[in-house]
């Protein structure tokens, strides 16, 4: 009995072995399917795949014309204002009331810059979250880009380097302090953070920037150019040059080397999405959006024709410096898109997102904008410079330090977006009351010339 018993304890035990090596390999086969997950999940996160991508392709919408155009126009409040735009044409032919098309193409610009970062916002679904940013800022100051060149074509180089002075400072003071501020409202029992190296980077390219700005003024201002009237020019142009290749080095290490660095951004996003249990996906197709920016485009760059024009009669008639419309007014209006996004991304508790909506903006407005204003200038003819003049270039230097020191800390509160805004209540009273010496010719001709349309109106 014991011998028969011998091969079936042998036999129980090889069966028991091969169940074994089953399981052993059965549990192989999970690690290694586990490992494969966790490596595809790893390469989502790096970017090489990014899931956001996959899911928006195929939740992608296929809207009709009409559907389109209720998402785009009619989905918004302020759109209310679009027809202010065809109004200020309207008066622009038939009354010819310089003030009044200016305050109505002004107030027709301010939804289309709003719709133009709602359309960026929607083709960022379809890129990454680096691309997305870059597409934002870009189309964010696209409404400055094309006031500027209109401006220019009219030889009005100190309404350009106002306008795009305004735009840096509007977005490092008044679009920053209020992210900062109602995001610290909405946290306000906690310091929200960001990323604090990149905020260094950033602040080092504004000062790099300053720098640029900087130097052609003080060499007008202490007498000590080799060529009169020359050197200054030549710097400016040298100098553009020099900042469109830092800016281009930017972009470069912001895509390519320092991409794991952003990709860990989109992550922690994706986790706040996830915590508050939104789900976000886009409302419109990617080539809807591409038209999108391109139909508003086209209406930005016919409205800043009549508004450009409009400036200096409506600074005549409303008795206002065209110093305060140039820095103060005109950003506004083309920081809408910004202001928007910047204030819901604080609220939101991405602190990052905001940063790079507002202090990406200013980088690639005084890095990217100002210099290429330069070049275009050159090849138009027009002696464009980096010469902002001395109150102008003291401003920015002193914005740029008051805005480097908030950002050192790497962390954000109510008090700090407080302090960002009351600065910025002191530079547009600054403009307000100070007249510059380069327009004060232009402006009492154009009086005179206003004046004399009226005496020969009520003479016949």
């Amino acid at each position: 009995m014991s011998h028969c018993k011998v091969p079936a304890l042998i036999e129980a035990q090889v069966e028991m072995g091969s169940v074994n090596e089953l399981e052993h390999k059965s549990l192989f086969r999970r690690e290694e399917d586990d490992s494969t997950h966790t490596k595809a999940a790893s390469l989502m996160e790096q970017g090489s795949l990014s899931p956001s991508f996959h899911e928006h392709a195929t939740k992608s919408p296929k809207n009709s014309v009409i559907k389109s155009i209720k998402i785009v126009i009619l989905s918004n409040k302020l759109n209310l204002l679009l027809p202010f735009g065809p109004l200020a044409i309207l008066v622009h032919y038939m009354v010819d009331s310089k003030g009044w098309v200016f305050l109505l193409s002004l107030i027709g610009i301010t939804p289309l810059a709003e719709r133009l970062g709602y359309a960026t916002e929607q083709l960022a679904f379809y890129t990454g979250p680096t691309v997305g940013g870059l597409l934002n800022a870009t189309f964010g100051n696209v409404t400055e880009l094309i006031i500027s060149i209109f401006a220019l074509k009219n030889g009005m180089i100190r309404v350009v380097q106002q306008t795009l002075l305004g735009s840096i400072l509007s977005n490092m003071l008044l679009v920053l302090g209020c992210a900062f501020f109602c995001g610290g409202l909405v946290f306000h029992q906690k310091d929200q953070v960001f990323d604090k190296g990149i905020a260094v980077v950033n602040s080092g390219l504004l000062l790099m920037a300053v720098m640029g700005i900087l130097f052609p003024a003080v060499l007008y201002y202490t007498h000590s150019e080799v060529h009169t009237g020359s050197s200054e020019l030549a710097l400016s142009r040298f100098s553009s040059c020099i900042m469109l290749i830092a800016y281009a080095a930017y972009l470069f290490f912001q895509l390519k080397s320092q991409s794991s660095s952003y990709s860990r951004l989109e992550e922690e996003a994706n986790q706040n999405e996830e915590a508050s249990g939104e789900d976000e996906d886009p409302e419109i197709s990617k080539w809807e959006a591409i038209i999108w920016l391109s139909i508003l485009t086209a209406w930005v760059s016919l409205l800043s024709g009549y508004l450009v024009d409009a400036i200096e009669g409506a600074s005549v008639s409303w008795n206002i410096p065209i110093a305060f419309i140039s820095v103060i007014l005109l950003p506004i209006v083309g920081n809408a898109a910004e202001h928007a996004g910047a204030i819901m991304f604080a609220m939101k508790d991405k602190l990052d997102l905001s940063l790079g909506v507002a202090i990406g903006s200013s980088i690639q407005i005084s890095m990217f904008v100002v210099p290429f204003c330069v070049v275009i200038g050159w090849m138009m003819g027009e002696q464009m410079d980096l010469n902002f003049q001395l109150f102008e270039t003291a401003m920015l230097f002193i914005t740029v330090i008051v805005v480097a020191f908030f950002l050192q800390e790497g962390t954000s509160n109510y008090f700090k977006g407080l302090m960002l805004i009351l600065c910025y209540l002191i530079v547009a009273a600054s403009f307000f009351v100070h007249e510059d010496p380069h327009q004060e010719s232009g402006v009492k001709q154009a009086g005179s010339s206003l004046q004399a349309d009226d005496f020969t109106n009520t003479k016949f």
